[in-house]
């Protein structure tokens, strides 16, 4: 075993030659993560400068659905509602055991605390509007789902942009960090080198480096490096940046990792695309409601609540021929998911299909119908026997049976959703090194980060995690003495 303190004689030996620019506090990633950190540190009084490698800001974020859970919020909607109790201790208990107690209890702790509060932050500071329901999803023993209104995580990124650049954080697109700087182990973090264009420039920290880059889901050889089982039939929902090369770099300098082999996959993705589109979104909260899922021939052939990991290898074991499954629901169900607009739409660009009868539906997906009917006639009956012979599925009372049309069937394929393992972090957000102590002046927030939730993570977990280590970060970074 390597000590501490071995680790404290070496050295990175890397140096810049000179700084071409200087600013207190560098965010790599523009994020929910990453603006939310620039927001907070220039409302500070921080000098604050956002690098986005991509054309684009927001990543993952902009192209999310905008799925926040908290257990409260400023309208107190749950108790407006009727909807039952809620509490962070709950919260708490449903995201550790939806990870598989893999978790860490006092990161966990401080997202379920402040899911809340951010969430008011992200209402009052930055304008943004969310929808007058409260939705319930897959692992959560209470409806605590907040969504933004138009059904887009990027309202919410606009808002976080605004905040950020109203306090007096700039943010500036295609500039790639390539290497971060720190002339020992024992030293703190000095600045990055960034491709800018067809240069390479240094920009020097004097508070600190914020790490908020995103995960790595689009990086196959780094996926399989960790789990090798999540090879290339699986499409990605991410966008085309999310290669993880900051957890590789911040590697290079000491940083630790955890749980990389934690990888999330999405079962309900588009099966042409592997986008994570609005359609998907109705298959990730139709089983509460009643929603199955059928093979290519029109069977069911998983339990519709297990995990979404489970829902995706029972995918790979049925519809591997032809990469396609679906999610079978009707018209009662709609408002449980979504909007009839929204399915609308989706009818209109062929992610939906819908049949009168079951009979119609089967024969447009070339089902044979007698399948298709016997298959919806058992779970229904399970739904009003309260007992699942084929799967086990647990009897919900949300769950309503489908008797009469429309019928819909939304086609569905599994996609790397969310890199779960990253960079180590403590409850102040700070980045810990491989001899365990955190990394002067490097801190991360958000998909860059590991060890939040585990094996698993629960639906609209990600966004209050952003928001909240992602505060953390900021605030604490503008609180670091200004170097010379």
């Amino acid at each position: 075993m390597i000590s501490s303190e071995a680790g404290a004689a070496g050295s990175t030996r890397e140096k810049a030659a000179h700084w071409d620019e200087i600013w207190d506090i560098v965010v790599v990633g523009s994020g929910f993560a990453g603006l939310a950190a620039a927001a907070e540190a220039a409302d500070r009084g921080a000098k604050v400068v956002v690098l986005e490698k991509m054309s684009g800001y927001g990543g993952n974020s902009v192209i999310s659905h905008g799925e926040y859970a908290a257990w409260d919020d400023v309208y107190h909607l749950r108790e407006k509602l009727g909807l039952g109790m809620d509490s962070a201790a709950l919260h708490e208990e449903d995201t550790l055991r939806g990870g598989n107690f893999y978790g860490h209890p006092e990161l966990i702790r401080l997202l379920v605390k402040q899911a809340p509060s951010a969430l008011k932050w992200l209402i009052d500071k930055g304008g943004a509007k969310i929808r007058e329901n409260v939705l319930p999803s897959p692992g959560h023993s209470a409806p605590r789902i907040h969504t933004g209104i138009g059904g887009s995580g990027a309202l919410f990124a606009a808002a976080l942009k605004k905040m950020a650049e109203q306090n007096g954080a700039t943010v500036r697109t295609n500039e790639k960090v390539t290497r971060i700087w720190r002339s020992s182990f024992s030293s703190p973090v000095t600045g990055v080198e960034v491709q800018r264009g067809k240069k390479r420039v240094n920009i020097a920290v004097r508070q600190a480096l914020i790490l908020a880059s995103g995960g790595f889901g689009r990086d196959l050889a780094m996926r399989q490096a960790y789990n090798p089982a999540v090879g290339p039939e699986y499409h990605s929902t991410n966008h085309p940046g999310a290669t993880g090369e900051m957890i590789l770099l911040a590697r290079t300098i000491g940083a630790d990792v955890t749980q990389m082999n934690f990888i999330q996959i999405f079962p309900f993705a588009d099966p042409v695309t592997g986008k994570f589109d609005v359609p998907s979104v109705f298959a990730l909260r139709g089983p509460v409601a009643g929603m199955i899922y059928v093979d290519p021939a029109g069977r069911r052939f998983v339990n519709e609540l297990a995990d979404g990991n489970s829902c995706a290898r029972a995918q790979i074991r049925v519809g591997r021929d032809q990469k396609l499954t679906y999610a079978l629901f009707n018209q009662t169900m709609i408002s449980r998911m979504g909007t009839q607009d929204e399915v609308e739409t989706g009818l209109n660009a062929g992610r939906f299909a819908r049949g009168e009868t079951l009979t119609e539906l089967a024969q447009f997906l070339q089902m044979i119908p007698e399948v298709l009917t016997r298959t919806v006639s058992a779970h229904n009956r399970f739904i009003r026997e309260g007992r699942d012979l084929e799967f086990g599925k647990e009897n919900p009372v949300q769950m309503m049976p489908m008797e009469a049309g429309p019928f819909y069937a939304l086609p569905q394929w599994p996609a790397v959703h969310h890199t779960l393992g990253g960079l180590r972090i403590n409850t102040r957000a700070q980045v810990m090194d491989i001899w365990g102590n955190s990394i002067p002046h490097l801190y991360a927030a958000g998909e860059v980060t590991g060890g939040i939730h585990g094996e698993k993570r629960l639906p609209g977990n990600s966004i209050p995690e952003c928001l909240i280590f992602g505060r953390i970060a900021g605030t604490n970074a503008a609180e670091e003495k200004l170097s010379a």
